[in-house]
């Protein structure tokens, strides 16, 4: 990621946001610190995109409407072997 000072990037906006689309993220400074980044339009879509939530992602399952035999021990107590 290329780091650009404040001044320099205002200047050369454009190249700025060239190099954002074709190389990535570009960080801006003030003072030495790191403070905003710029990014290509493709880029904020993807991070915008509304992330999918649990129960859609299991419907997509290959295992969706399987129905699964679960048996469980009946017993209270179980032994254990404590040396």
């Amino acid at each position: 990621m290329k780091t650009w000072q404040l001044q320099e990037a205002k200047a050369r906006l454009s190249e700025v946001i060239k190099k954002a689309s074709k190389e990535g993220p570009q960080t801006i400074t003030m003072r030495g610190e790191p403070t905003a980044v710029v990014i290509s339009k493709a880029e904020y879509d993807r991070l915008k995109r509304p992330k999918e939530n649990l129960i859609d992602f299991m419907r997509r399952s290959p295992f969706f409407g399987i129905e699964l035999d679960f048996k469980r021990e009946q017993s209270l107590t179980r032994e254990v072997n404590i040396e």
